[in-house]
């Protein structure tokens, strides 16, 4: 029989919504502010708001939580959506170094789960990059 910490979606092991939402935007706090992501900044609009609402709701629905992200956005996914950008191995590694400073500064209570998040959005990320 499965224990309650090994049935519990990622979405519930990693905080929920509230977690997701302060991994976003520590994601698009650092993204705009730190030169080091200067060249991921510069593919991104200078209005980052639509983004700041976009992605936590990717991210619930992608950890087994509400999946409204998917059916307001029916057979989307990130690689189709980001296709059309030009993303290179550096920009792929400062988006996966972002994200990972933004899901260690969120602090999630489970570090197992947080860690697992971290290493596949990095090669999720990492997996775009056309060079």
């Amino acid at each position: 029989m499965a224990t309650q910490a090994e049935a519990a979606s990622p979405y519930d092991r990693i905080g929920g919504s509230d977690v997701l939402r302060r991994i976003t935007d520590r994601f698009y706090d650092l993204m705009d502010s730190d030169p080091a992501y200067k060249a991921l900044r510069a593919m991104h609009a200078a209005d980052l708001a639509p983004m700041r609402e976009s992605l936590p709701g990717f991210l619930s629905g992608w950890c087994g939580g509400p999946r409204q992200w998917f059916e307001a956005n029916p057979g989307k996914c990130m690689m189709s959506m980001h296709k059309p950008f030009p993303i290179t191995h550096k920009t792929a590694g400062q988006w996966a170094d972002c994200m990972a400073r933004a899901i260690a500064d969120a602090a999630p209570d489970n570090r197992e789960i947080a860690d697992a998040m971290t290493d596949v959005l990095a090669r999720m990320a990492k997996g775009m990059a056309l060079d």
